[in-house]
């Protein structure tokens, strides 16, 4: 199976891969989207003239987003939509209130490298929780308005950082191992793409694809949890402690939404399903990521076998 490529690179913005795409006809549904990419992918989104919903924990950050985003895209079909992903209350509300088709999901929303163990209500890994857990019990809570709309899309931001760590089935939600912030942080993106695979496979009928990413290195909240040592050791920071608005070999917030973007609604990757792509474009298989930051994609997070097995276990999980 050849590599998906596109026009597109690491420089490329959001408005670039966009450019010329009408989403008039179209309705999305952005996580996360008060800041960092979330933002400039629903920007991007209804720039377009997509009606985007953007979700927030916070409402009234969630409105001054949208407030800013119906200015740049010159029309009022901006809306916001209270979701806590750690939460399967606030999950199941979103869902149930949904109206109508849903053409484009973009699940942006995570967290990273919590410092200390933290359980959600249900018991889970906090990072679990929100990065996979959640995320995918919103995505199947949707998907009888994604079938609906017809060719819908599902765009998943997983991480460069799933290179660190497959998938622990014996202990997923650390109940017996000694936690470690990036392990779980790690496990969390892994799972993320094993999920992405399942899915691609079972909802290919309903003409729905469903694809995975990673970003680039970008500047956002996502670092809220990181300590100043942690900060200078992926270059967020300089030798004197001064965080940097864009670190050398990192990216702009519209240059790591333009991955997004692209397996959002580029007519170039039209019927692509079940890949995961960075920098605009899918990316090699690698039997052996040991030492990798980027540029490939964990020959576990793909596996089928895995990603069936991730499916089971995240169907379990959720009760379903």
């Amino acid at each position: 199976m050849s590599l998906i490529t596109t026009p597109f690179g690491p420089k490329s913005t959001a408005a670039d891969v966009i450019a010329g795409v009408d989403l008039t006809a179209k309705r999305a549904l952005v996580t996360g989207a008060t800041s960092g990419i979330g933002r400039e992918t629903a920007r991007a989104l209804a720039t377009a003239g997509a009606e985007v919903t953007l979700t927030a924990r916070d409402p009234a950050a969630g409105e001054r987003v949208a407030a800013e985003i119906r200015v740049a895209a010159g029309h009022d079909r901006v809306h916001v939509a209270v979701l806590d992903l750690a939460d399967r209350a606030s999950i199941d509300r979103l869902v149930k209130s949904w109206p109508g088709p849903l053409d484009i999901l973009v699940n942006n929303a995570g967290v990273m490298a919590i410092p200390d163990l933290r359980r959600t209500a249900d018991g889970w890994e906090e990072q679990l929780a929100v990065n996979h857990l959640g995320t995918a019990a919103l995505t199947l809570g949707l998907h009888p308005a994604l079938a609906a709309a017809g060719r819908a899309r599902v765009v998943t931001v997983s991480s460069s950082a799933h290179l660190m760590a497959p998938v622990d089935f014996d202990d997923v939600n650390y109940t017996t191992r000694p936690y470690e912030a990036w392990t779980a942080y790690a496990q969390s993106k892994t799972a993320s793409i094993l999920f992405t695979v399942a899915l691609a496979a079972r909802w290919a009928p309903d003409g729905i694809t469903v694809n995975a990413l990673h970003p680039g290195g970008i500047v956002t909240n996502l670092q809220r949890h990181l300590d100043d040592a942690q900060l200078r050791f992926v270059g967020a920071v300089d030798a004197d402690g001064t965080r940097l608005d864009v670190p050398p070999g990192w990216k702009t917030t519209a240059e790591g939404a333009a991955t997004s973007v692209l397996l959002a609604a580029s007519p170039v990757v039209e019927g692509v399903t079940g890949r995961y792509f960075e920098d605009a474009n899918e990316v090699p298989v690698l039997s052996d990521p040991a030492g990798v930051r980027s540029g490939g994609v964990a020959a576990y997070a793909i596996d089928p076998d895995l990603a069936a097995r991730m499916w089971d276990t995240t169907m379990a999980m959720l009760g379903r």
